[in-house]
Formats: structure tokens, C-alpha cells, sequence
């Protein structure tokens, strides 16, 4: 078997967004490990527009280029990390659509979650659990969550990441065991799937 591949997405678009540090930092935590490979999705790079197709990924081809082009991007991937702020207690709205617009691709593949924000991105992070329960995807329980007192600090100015990251590396280690675990189980279970379905065309 291949080795599997994590795409970590970075969710907010904002000029003035945190969530690159978190996702650079956590992507080195990936690429460290030499078992998996890793690259970082921004969404900024996906300029989608408010989800209007007459239907779901699921049901039909989407018509839109840009959104197609998010599509193929996110089928290179075995396996997520998305990198989420809380917004008024939920995720982003530019993550939301995003997804909106990309049901397959999540389909039967594990998805790991580092929050920020006042509570760390706890109610984000719940939020998308259940948004990737409903995409048949696997959501892993383990998260890294980067409460208020560091991230606060940390967006005034206060702090610097490379002064505060080190305090959240204890919760990296069983975070991305639980992901590559159940991305290997889901990478072998959907590779099982399709072989049977070659067989059975043929």
C-alpha cells in the first residue's frame, strides 16, 4: 500500500487571519512523523463563490470550474487536518461553503481537527464533527485546541508563536496516531471497495 497522504487546510480567508501559524506548525508535526505525507491547503487559493449548484457533489458533476478545481484537490488526499476558527460559536462561513461544495472527496476518510479561539475552537471543532459525520466521513476524537489565554495574547501581539507552539505539543502525538490509523483503515477499506468493483466490470 502507497503511503497515505494528509492535506491540512487552513479555513479562514481574513487578511488579518491567525490560522496559518497553527497550520505550518502542525504540518511540520506530520511531515516529522515519515509515515504519511503532508501538504497544506489554503482555501484563499479556491476563490468559490456562495454555494449555488442545483444539487450536491454527491448527486451530480458540479458546474462550477473553481469548485471543481477544490474537488480534485481534495481527492489527492487520504486524510484531513483542517485548521479551524470558532466564529460566533461555529466554523468559518468560508470553510462551510467549502464543504458545501465538496461532499465526495471527504466520503470514508479520517479528518483531524486544531481549533483556536477563546475555548480553544471546542464548539468549531464539535460543529465540524458533526458536518463530517453527515459527509460519511471519519472525524478522529483527538484535537489540539489553542485556548484564549495563548491565543489572545498571540493576536495582540503579546506573544510569539514560536514561543508559545511548544506548549501545545503534547497533544499532537495521539491526535495524529488516531488520524493515520483510521486514514490507513479507511485508505484500505475504500481500495478494497474498488477492487471489487473492477471485478465485477470485468
Amino acid at each position: 500500500m502507497s503511503k497515505p497522504k494528509i492535506g491540512v487546510i487552513i479555513s479562514s480567508t481574513r487578511p488579518t487571519r491567525f490560522g496559518e501559524k497553527p497550520a505550518k506548525w502542525i504540518l511540520e508535526h506530520v511531515k516529522a512523523r515519515g509515515d504519511v505525507d503532508a501538504e497544506l491547503v489554503d482555501l484563499r487559493d479556491y476563490p468559490l463563490p456562495l454555494f449555488d449548484a442545483p444539487a450536491s457533489d454527491f448527486w451530480m458533476p458540479t458546474p462550477n470550474e473553481v469548485a471543481a478545481k477544490w474537488q480534485a484537490k481534495l481527492n489527492e488526499f487520504d486524510g484531513y487536518i483542517i485548521v479551524t476558527a470558532e466564529y460566533n460559536r461555529s466554523i468559518t462561513g468560508a470553510l462551510k461553503n467549502a464543504i458545501d461544495w465538496a461532499y465526495k472527496p471527504f466520503m470514508r476518510k479520517a479528518v483531524a481537527f486544531v481549533g483556536y479561539g477563546s475555548v480553544g475552537g471546542a464548539r468549531a471543532i464539535e460543529h465540524l464533527r458533526n458536518i463530517m459525520v453527515e459527509l460519511q466521513a471519519v472525524p478522529v476524537r483527538h484535537a489540539v485546541h489553542i485556548g484564549g489565554s495563548d491565543f489572545i495574547p498571540l493576536m495582540m501581539g503579546q506573544k510569539t508563536w514560536e514561543e508559545t507552539a511548544p506548549g501545545f505539543d503534547a497533544f499532537v502525538p495521539e491526535m495524529l496516531d488516531n488520524l493515520v490509523w483510521w486514514t490507513n483503515a479507511t485508505k484500505t477499506a475504500r481500495e478494497a471497495d474498488a477492487a471489487k468493483a473492477d471485478t465485477k466490470a470485468a
